[in-house]
């Protein structure tokens, strides 16, 4: 309802009448209304029954309403301001025509994530990029099975160990977590250190895992990624043996492992354009990382099909990813690590799984929509005369 007129308040300063009411009135109920008006004023005339129409214009219906009213002293006669009326009610807003960048469509992800985060993206082809805090060193959790089974690869081409050789399963190697070992195979099942790798890269075994860092050695990830320029990227001990670490203060502070997404990123792309050890070599490792069985980050919006070579781990607190996606545009390269995380469940639907997953995907769809555009601009260029 609205106020009786007894409610609205008159001030008529001694001064001369003119364009200083009929412009200091509309500035007056902008500022403190909060919809647009639109109305036409007199300059030289002084209206008071249609400053209240114009201020009450400003109001939504049905709302209780109070008006005060300046005016510079002169009668209340003269044309009327003519009637207020509401300003059009806002409707959608244009789109942007500028194309969506990386971190236009990465940023509000990370934003909205209850944790610490960082991120590196690099198309491996264009070299089109984006950094979160990508130099920062994070714990791996799992993730940093990846580089051991680097080094158990290089050692192998050294002749330093033999991928074929026959590893027998005792009850004392058996730790809890993920994996397939320590449930469902007996002690004493034997396979081959190859199959010991393949399972800690596809299944996240941490019973094959330390069965691996015992043939490699426990520092030798470490030694190994220094020297080809990953100082970051280290495995401190055996998955739930603490008491075996070679970088005692390191497990204090990261757990199981450390890196950073532009070590992890460098690391993909290297094994992506068989750099590492051997081509042949590079293609097997791949050949364990594109079996990765989790399907709750990285994969988990992605189109059907799409080819995602990647390892993840997760802790409690710490959800990390990373790998090569084959997007429409081309290999990208994508590391996503969070730790400190809010959300602490183990449930498919946990944030950093979804932060991954996420990820991956807006990743996908810019350079899908890169792809595009320029499969658009061959065409054109085709078609002229």
């Amino acid at each position: 309802m609205v106020d009786t007129p007894k409610c609205l308040e008159f001030c008529k300063p001694a001064r001369p009448a003119g364009s200083v009411a009929a412009v200091a009135l509309p500035l007056l109920l902008t500022i403190h209304a909060s919809g647009g008006i639109e109305t036409t004023i007199d300059s030289e005339n002084t209206d008071r029954a249609a400053a209240v129409r114009l201020a009450l214009a400003t109001f939504p219906e049905g709302t209780a309403r109070r008006v005060v009213v300046i005016a510079a002293g002169k009668e209340d006669r003269g044309p009327s301001a003519g009637p207020a009326r509401p300003a059009p009610a806002e409707g959608p807003k244009p789109q942007s025509s500028a194309t969506p960048t990386l971190e236009s469509r990465l940023m509000p992800l990370i934003a909205a994530h209850k944790g610490k985060v960082a991120v590196a993206v690099l198309h491996l082809d264009t070299g089109e990029s984006f950094r979160y805090h990508a130099s920062e060193v994070m714990p791996t959790a799992s993730l940093i099975k990846f580089p051991v089974m680097i080094e158990a690869y290089r050692q192998a081409a050294a002749k330093q160990v033999d991928l074929d050789a026959t590893l027998t399963l005792k009850k004392s190697d058996k730790v809890p977590g993920s994996g397939v070992l320590t449930y469902h195979f007996s002690d004493g099942a034997t396979f081959k250190l190859r199959d010991a790798v393949r399972l800690m890269i596809a299944f996240s075994d941490n019973t094959a895992t330390n069965l691996v860092l015992d043939a490699i050695g426990i520092g030798a990830t470490a030694a190994t990624m220094e020297m080809l320029g990953y100082p970051n990227t280290k495995i401190h001990a055996k998955v739930f043996r603490r008491d075996t670490s070679v970088f005692p203060e390191r497990s204090k502070q990261f757990g199981l492992g450390s890196t950073t997404p532009d070590e992890m990123i460098k690391l993909c792309a290297a094994v992506y354009r068989k750099q590492l050890v051997s081509p042949a070599a590079c293609e097997e490792m791949l050949g364990h990382l594109r079996a990765c069985e989790d399907k709750d980050k990285f994969p988990r919006f992605l189109p059907p099909q799409t080819k995602v070579a990647f390892k993840t781990g997760s802790l409690d607190e710490t959800r990390t990813a990373a790998g090569i996606i084959e997007c429409p545009g081309g290999p990208v390269a994508v590391c996503v690590m969070s730790c400190q995380n809010q959300d602490k469940r183990w449930v498919p639907d946990n944030a950093g799984n979804r932060l991954c997953a996420e990820i991956a995907r807006a990743v996908y769809d810019h350079f899908d929509r890169s792809a595009a555009a320029d499969a658009k601009a061959k065409k054109t260029a085709e078609n002229r005369p």
